[in-house]
């Protein structure tokens, strides 16, 4: 619920984008963040989910516009980012949840048209909402952004190389942003959401596509599970800048975050957190 003791609110009079928001992980991310205060901007490809999402945060009390868009598509990203700005103000919160993990099998067998739509839905949209968002972020010298990646995205996986190679991407591109950003005080992380049951879950779990290639998923999912609600609480925390210290780095729903944040100043020395090549 809404917290109604707007003095507790961590994001009161923020502005928040939230890309595949319309269900699962992203539905629970926006309801977190209009929880503590922020005005969602709910991004997606589904109008009537959309709705459902919107709804629920306005009977909670919160404000909330929908927008119908396919952010791998680059003119819809600027009229949304466009469009945001119009209804809500300036973007003080990015979050690129949207994702696509459907081209399964080995790399020779694939189709080629369905790896690239899952480098485009997780990579290339994450970087276009970006390259649409910052601008504003960097005039105004504030800002911060979630990259929802991936372990899956640290280990080889034979069968599953579109979405290991987006999601490691993604990482990267989080960490060389971070970077080039942090003169302008924005801070950019990537985060690990772990093992959701999600419809995308639902595709690695029980297509028939899926159990051929990917019949491990299920075990994932069967002893790993956790609540979207815990992503969304996590978000909210990286959100409200308590954890700015840390951008930059690979983060893990299931690490104990508050402790990350008290060992800031050794994870930077050591460089931990990152996505490194041992020799």
């Amino acid at each position: 619920m809404v917290n109604t003791h707007d003095q507790k609110q961590l994001l009161i009079g923020q502005v928040a984008v939230v890309t595949g928001g319309s269900r699962g992980i992203g539905r629970a991310i926006a309801l977190a963040l209009a929880a503590e205060g922020a005005s969602v901007a709910i991004v997606a490809r589904s109008e009537e989910q959309l709705a459902e999402t919107t709804m629920l945060i306005r009977e909670m009390g919160g404000e909330a516009i929908a927008i119908v868009g396919d952010v791998s598509d680059r003119q819809a990203v600027v009229q949304m980012a466009e469009q945001v700005v119009q209804q809500l103000g300036p973007v003080d919160i990015l979050v690129n949840n949207a994702g696509r993990h459907y081209a399964l099998g080995p790399l020779w067998l694939v189709d080629p048209d369905e790896w690239l739509k899952d480098v485009e839905g997780n990579l290339f949209s994450t970087f276009l909402c970006m390259h649409a968002i910052m601008p504003g972020m960097i005039e105004r010298r504030q800002g911060r952004i979630i990259n929802i990646s991936s372990g899956a995205g640290n280990l080889p996986r034979p069968h599953s190389t579109a979405y290991t190679s987006s999601k490691a991407a993604v990482t990267r591109l989080t960490e060389s942003a971070a970077i080039s950003a942090r003169p302008y005080d924005i801070s950019i992380f990537a985060l690990h959401p772990g093992s959701v049951r999600t419809a995308m879950a639902d595709y690695l779990v029980n297509s028939e596509e899926a159990n051929k290639w990917v019949p491990e998923f299920r075990t994932i999912y069967d002893e790993t599970e956790i609540p979207a609600e815990r992503v969304g609480e996590l978000v909210v925390f990286l959100a409200s800048g308590k954890a700015d210290l840390l951008t930059g780095r690979f983060l893990n729903v299931y690490n104990d975050i508050q402790e990350l944040v008290r060992q800031a100043e050794a994870i930077q020395q050591q460089d931990l957190y990152t996505l490194r090549l041992r020799q």
